[in-house]
């Protein structure tokens, strides 16, 4: 063998060598990167679990928290129609004078100051002096007192629902 071809088998040996050992490299990283992403996929599934899981659990607050709103509301918008009808009925047994609003009168025994009633307004309940108001009177004091009455159910809802929003965070 000349010197020639010597260095051409060393050469061809040493090619030989190295993409042998190119390729054994290549399959053990492949190998290796074919676990990493097989361990990488399992975390983001586990990931995507989970957060499909919490997305599940806030949905289910979320809608128990509607129901008992809807609930409260119900339960305000009765209380307010019952309100309502009640005044209604009163205004009514106002009108037909089946029923008369009457004042306690002031009576200061030391003063002999006494307020004056109109003559035959005055009637005794329980020895106290009372006048009765004109019905147009009562009228305006009972819608006055429907809108309070009005505003305090409202009042009452919006302080329900304030209170379950906080608790429910």
């Amino acid at each position: 063998m000349s010197p020639g071809q010597a260095l051409a088998a060393i050469l061809l040996a040493m090619v030989i060598t190295t993409s042998g050992t190119w390729q054994v490299q290549d399959w053990r990283y492949s190998e290796k990167l074919a676990s990493q992403a097989l361990l990488h996929q399992e975390d983001m599934t586990a990931i995507g679990n989970a957060a499909a899981a919490q997305a599940r659990t806030e949905q289910d607050k979320r809608l128990a928290i509607e129901q008992k709103l809807a609930a409260q509301d119900q339960q305000h918008t009765k209380e307010l129609s019952d309100a309502q009808r009640d005044q209604a009925r009163l205004r009514d047994r106002l009108a037909t004078a089946d029923v008369r609003l009457s004042v306690l009168l002031a009576e200061d025994p030391a003063s002999g100051c006494d307020v004056p009633s109109a003559a035959g307004a005055v009637g005794v309940v329980h020895a106290a002096r009372r006048a009765q108001l004109d019905p147009a009177h009562a009228q305006r004091i009972l819608a006055i007192t429907g809108e309070g009455d009005q505003g305090l159910i409202a009042l009452r809802a919006c302080q329900a629902y304030v209170r379950e929003v906080i608790e429910s965070k």
